[in-house]
């Protein structure tokens, strides 16, 4: 397995509404089998014969096998920032942005139960595919969050830095909560989420009253006895 994405060879996409219709199901073959069985124990020809096309064919749309993964984890990239974008369009402020973005990223990992899975797998396959389907999310997440510090919705910080920690809230949240929980308690999950980006770990800015310091006594000097 590589570790670093090599050149991929020019791929022939066909036009007709047959050619893409056919590519798209090895592509959908391609998502179920490195979900199920990984990639290394998925081959062309299971990906062939999931997708009910000559083995033959494969090779019409794809050079290898390491080309139609990079492809999957790209477009599964593509479907979930297509599909955020389109979820908070109509949010009126950033803290609305991020509880929509958090729910739609928890409906999409649980619909599509396979891209926890392969998005791991891609560190290990093809690096650079790895790096690109999160540096990809943080460039419009940056984006995002420059325009909500320009209004003033957003204190002023590193918005990189903030990006790449909500990224790890989300994908940390969905792992345990949708992945291993299927599902469970999502609503409290999200309400304990956009508490912490409301008020942050300091109780005080959450208007709660600071804990009372212990007063320490000091000890009494003793007196010595006199006879």
């Amino acid at each position: 397995m590589n570790r670093s994405s090599t050149p991929a060879l020019p791929r022939v996409v066909p036009l007709t509404p047959r050619g893409q219709r056919t590519r798209e199901k090895l592509l959908r073959a391609a998502e179920t089998l490195f979900g199920d069985k990984g990639y290394e124990h998925a081959s062309i020809a299971d990906i062939t014969r999931e997708a009910e096309v000559a083995l033959g064919t494969f090779y019409v749309y794809f050079p290898d096998k390491q080309s139609i993964f990079v492809e999957v984890v790209d477009e599964l990239g593509a479907r979930l920032r297509r599909l955020l974008a389109e979820s908070v369009a109509r949010c009126e402020d950033r803290l609305a942005v991020e509880r929509e973005g958090l729910r739609t990223f928890f409906q999409f990992a649980s619909r599509e139960r396979h891209l926890y899975r392969i998005v791991r797998q891609a560190e290990f396959v093809d690096e650079a595919c790895y790096r690109r389907y999160y540096e990809r999310f943080a460039r419009g997440y940056v984006s995002g969050l420059k325009r909500a510090m320009d209004a003033g919705e957003v204190r002023r910080m590193d918005p990189e830095v903030l990006a790449y920690c909500l990224m790890g809230m989300g994908d940390f949240l969905g792992m345990r909560w949708v992945l291993w929980e299927g599902d469970s308690g999502l609503e409290h999950v999200l309400d304990t989420a956009m508490a912490l980006l409301r008020h942050g770990l300091d109780a005080r800015s959450a208007g709660a009253p600071a804990p009372e310091k212990k007063r320490t006594r000091k000890p009494r000097a003793s007196r010595s006895k006199t006879s």
